[in-house]
């Protein structure tokens, strides 16, 4: 099983012409996403890997038959009126790469989203992929030691730590069954307390990895939804940021620390506080798995 993604997804590509959105429909493709329209305005009548290109959202979902989600190849400055597009076509779920939208506009965004009963995932995100069904993004998903179907969900705030933790996570002799990418901006579409149901609910999944960062809140709603008992399946947690120093940012516009807030070491404690199994490095995790759930459930 799988969340959000599956083969039977029919999903739009917003600004598929571009180049980098062209090179990863292909890929997206390959994987077996079902992509029935592409949206890139003035370019309505061409083609991409074959599927249609319309001018509007709107006009790819007359054309196709409507859509179940939106990936946004959108440079960051237009990001938050594609997305916008999507949300008020009425599509339920939308992933934006774009790294760097103005704050003002993904408040905006997450609100209308919410508003609206749609889920925004990023921007500054890789996407979501279950691994040999389908995938929203861009993931080297044919890395097969990073990238291996199995029964364990991962949510991320960081791009270059996820395919090192896959890989952990598969050297421990499991596999992933969805992993979702909230990514690294102040202001996530999702986050991952929202995402809880969502694995809670999967048949296809036993366990699920955090990959947290310092800034924000994130992790410690995590720990408070397990500390309430909204959560029944074991979580593993890697946080990096241990030695960043406060009031400096980290990479990512929401990896930043204040006294008292955001600090890798608070968030380590919340999670601990309630039984969240943490790795102090990234490549514990697949071991902390084992603690966790039998190979066989691999």
């Amino acid at each position: 099983m799988s969340i959000l993604v599956d083969k039977n997804t029919k999903v739009i590509i917003q600004g598929i012409t571009g180049v980098e959105a062209a090179f990863w429909t292909r890929k997206m493709l390959d994987m077996g996403t079902n992509i029935v329209a592409g949206v890139t305005p003035g370019k309505e009548g061409e083609t991409v890997e074959s599927i249609p290109v319309f001018h509007t959202v709107a006009r790819a979902l007359a054309a196709s038959g409507g859509a179940d989600a939106s990936v946004v190849f959108v440079p960051p400055r237009f990001a938050a009126d594609a997305v916008l597009e999507s949300v008020e076509a009425g599509i339920p779920l939308v992933v934006t790469v774009a790294d760097g939208i103005p704050l003002h506009e993904a408040l905006d965004m997450r609100a209308r989203a919410l508003a609206a009963g749609v889920r925004v995932v990023g921007g500054n995100t890789s996407g979501v992929v279950s691994p040999g069904k389908a995938m929203l993004g861009m993931f080297p998903y044919w890395i097969e030691r990073v990238y291996r179907p199995g029964r364990i969900g991962v949510m991320t705030r960081s791009g270059s730590l996820t395919n090192e933790v896959a890989a952990m996570v598969v050297q421990g002799g499991f596999g992933v069954s969805t992993l979702i990418g909230v990514g690294g901006d102040s202001v996530p579409g999702t986050r991952f307390a929202e995402l809880l149901d969502d694995f809670d609910a999967d048949p296809g999944t036993d366990a699920v990895v955090i990959i947290g960062e310092l800034g924000g809140s994130m992790e410690e709603e995590v720990a408070e939804r397990v500390r309430q008992g909204g959560f029944s399946k074991p979580v593993v947690a890697f946080i990096a940021g241990r030695r960043a120093p406060e009031g400096r940012r980290m990479g990512h516009a929401g990896a930043v620390a204040g006294s008292g807030l955001g600090r890798a070491s608070d968030k380590i404690a919340a999670c601990r506080a309630v039984g969240i199994l943490v790795a102090d490095v990234p490549s514990q995790v697949g071991a902390l798995l084992g603690q966790c759930l039998p190979r066989d459930r691999a």
